[in-house]
């Protein structure tokens, strides 16, 4: 018998599961995708990654990430690094995703560079964490120079707090 859980707006079976594709459900309700997963045709941004917006220009793309402007930027320069497999948010990362996210933060800062930004001391990068996110795909923000978020948008950006997980590198 599988005994269920609320978690949000999700409910989630819990051990013992009896087949495998219990667990392939369970992880398709808790990350937003099966594992291996890559497209879900409802997400904006696993359509952006995958070459299906038009109206998007991608700035710099590999075979794992894309990045782009974010459409309401709060900075001069504010980007969005996002992974071409569709992984739900930040509270969908685990152990096993610590090189993803170093690569998020890698092309972020290579972009920034591109654009002409030669102080990586005043960035800004990191992640919002439901329900205060827009769009339910893992995005890494990317603002430059941090010292100039826009007033009107320093709400989002408070490092450390519920809207915005900050990722510093070292």
């Amino acid at each position: 018998m599988t005994v269920y859980k609320r978690r949000g707006e999700e409910t989630l079976p819990t051990l013992p599961f009896n087949t495998r594709s219990q667990i392939l459900n369970m992880a398709e309700l808790h990350y937003g995708s099966s594992p291996g997963t890559k497209l879900d045709q409802t997400c904006v941004f696993c359509l952006i990654a995958h070459n299906q917006d038009k109206e998007t220009e991608v700035i710099k793309e590999n075979k794992e990430l894309v990045c782009f402007r974010d459409i309401v930027p709060a900075a001069p320069h504010h980007y969005l690094v996002v992974p071409k497999q569709h992984i739900r948010s930040c509270l969908s990362l685990h152990r096993g995703h610590v090189h993803l996210v170093e690569r998020m933060a890698d092309m972020g800062k290579a972009v920034l560079r591109d654009q002409g930004i030669t102080n990586m001391k005043d960035i800004s990068l990191g992640f919002h964490q439901p329900p205060y996110t827009s769009v339910d795909h893992l995005h890494l923000h990317v603002l430059a120079p941090a010292s100039q978020i826009y007033k009107h948008m320093m709400y989002k950006f408070i490092p450390k707090s519920l809207r915005k997980n900050v990722y510093r590198s070292v």
